[in-house]
């Protein structure tokens, strides 16, 4: 478990970014961290992540306090994090060189292995000896979560991470969260983006460096209004449901897609 325990946190000459911000991120969920620009959401990846440094509060994953130096390998080892742009995130032209660069103290069978593995989990096989800029920036990103795995950390987090890739690389994205969550990673996913908010387990709402709202994924559709409130775009599904709520229909839909709605509509129209 991740434990964030009063963190504030400001960059020089700036206002406060986070105010006082406390809560947990449970092993094996998906936790959306949402919140309009500004709101101190992408900051607080980078202070559990270890790429900013704690200056009050306390953060520790699995009972490590990533303040202390002692703890730095161990906490390397458990989470790493994906930004939203993967071309400043890439270092070497080669896929195997890009992915081999964090395990230099494993031995060569061990690396392959390693990288066989994460290839594998993000479906980016068939690309082990391609140059990396030849790619697409939604291939580029999946090069980038595997890089990640290769370390087989514990907690990954996700900053934006489909933002500037087009829709069929966003829902590849998609499909690796989701596998990699039936893998029992635990991942946190920093978002404005509908879709991603409804792959999420729980999701925390930031404004102003503070949590003002904790919502379950079943709650979703009673609390619209929230989404609203604190100007995080309502996934197209919800608004549907949320209608046909209002009218006295209600569909029980395992996942919150368009397509399984107007799948049980059709059967229901079908059995009549």
């Amino acid at each position: 478990m991740i434990k964030v325990e009063n963190v504030s946190f400001k960059y020089r000459d700036s206002n406060l970014i986070l105010d006082n911000l406390s809560f947990n991120v449970y092993e094996g969920e998906i936790l959306a961290i949402v919140g309009k620009n500004g709101s101190g959401k992408s900051t607080i990846g980078k202070l559990m992540s270890g790429i900013k440094q704690v200056k009050k509060g306390k953060i520790f994953i699995d009972d490590f306090d990533i303040s202390k130096k002692e703890n730095s390998d161990e906490i390397r080892n458990k989470i790493g994090i994906v930004f939203q742009n993967p071309e400043n995130q890439i270092i070497f032209n080669n896929i195997k060189d890009e992915l081999s660069f964090a395990l230099k103290n494993l031995n060569e069978e061990e690396i392959n292995i390693r990288i066989e593995q994460s290839l594998k989990q993000v479906e980016m096989s068939d690309f082990k000896n391609e140059n990396l800029y030849n790619l697409s920036l939604g291939q580029k990103q999946r090069i980038m979560i595997a890089e990640i795995l290769t370390k087989n950390p514990k907690y990954i987090i996700l900053d934006e991470p489909t933002t500037m890739i087009d829709s069929l690389g966003k829902e590849k994205i998609y499909e690796i969260i989701k596998h990699l969550k039936s893998q029992g990673y635990t991942v946190i996913c920093i978002t404005n983006l509908a879709d991603e908010i409804l792959l999420a387990d729980r999701i925390l709402i930031l404004d102003s460096g503070k949590i003002v709202a904790e919502l379950k994924k079943d709650e979703l559709i009673e609390k619209i209004d929230i989404l609203k409130k604190y100007e995080i775009k309502v996934p197209t599904i919800l608004e549907i449901l949320g209608e046909l709520k209002q009218k006295g229909i209600y569909f029980n839909i395992d996942e919150y897609k368009v397509t399984n709605l107007v799948s049980i509509i059709s059967n229901l129209i079908n059995q009549k």
